[in-house]
């Protein structure tokens, strides 16, 4: 069976709704971050401090390899799309799910300071949303809205999944 792989913003429940949704499936869930982190060696906030350009080899390796197994819900790193062939990787082997969270939602909820992008503040939020969202919308197969109601979301993943099986 394809991958069910998760990608938006950070802070818009890409791992909460994963991991609901691999339980609620019968499926392994991997969250790309933490398993950079052990198959690397090193934090997120390491490989950032070399530069953007080293943490994305470090993200396109842990790509590669998510994307050659099967079955898996993959919760994205949010930059993840920013490499056309990570996209090209994860969609050859799963169904792209755009989380679509709003700013606004995503400050009320998120420690900036946990998350190497966002420390320059909140503003932050909305530029790489600004940025990124063209990018989101052309790598999904479909997309849901978190408003907040993660079970709902998790619901609204599982039916559409039904209709891209079918």
């Amino acid at each position: 069976m394809k991958n069910i792989v998760l990608i938006g913003m950070p802070g818009s429940g890409k791992t909460t709704i994963g991991k609901i949704l691999a339980a609620k499936l019968s499926r392994n869930f991997c969250d790309a971050d933490h398993l950079l982190e052990k198959w690397e060696g090193t934090t997120i906030k390491e490989l950032f401090a070399v530069s953007e350009e080293n943490f994305r080899d470090a993200e396109t390796r842990t790509i590669k390899k998510l994307a050659a197994a099967r079955d898996l819900v993959i919760a994205t790193g949010g930059g993840v799309v920013k490499r056309p062939e990570n996209m090209a990787m994860l969609g050859s082997s799963g169904v792209i799910i755009f989380i679509d969270r709003s700013p606004e939602l995503i400050c009320a909820d998120v420690d900036v300071e946990s998350r190497p992008l966002l420390a320059e503040g909140r503003q932050r939020i909305f530029e790489l949303y600004k940025e990124r969202l063209g990018l989101y919308q052309k790598y999904r197969d479909f997309a849901v809205a978190n408003e907040g109601q993660v079970e709902t979301v998790v619901t609204e993943i599982i039916n559409e999944l039904r209709k891209v099986e079918r």
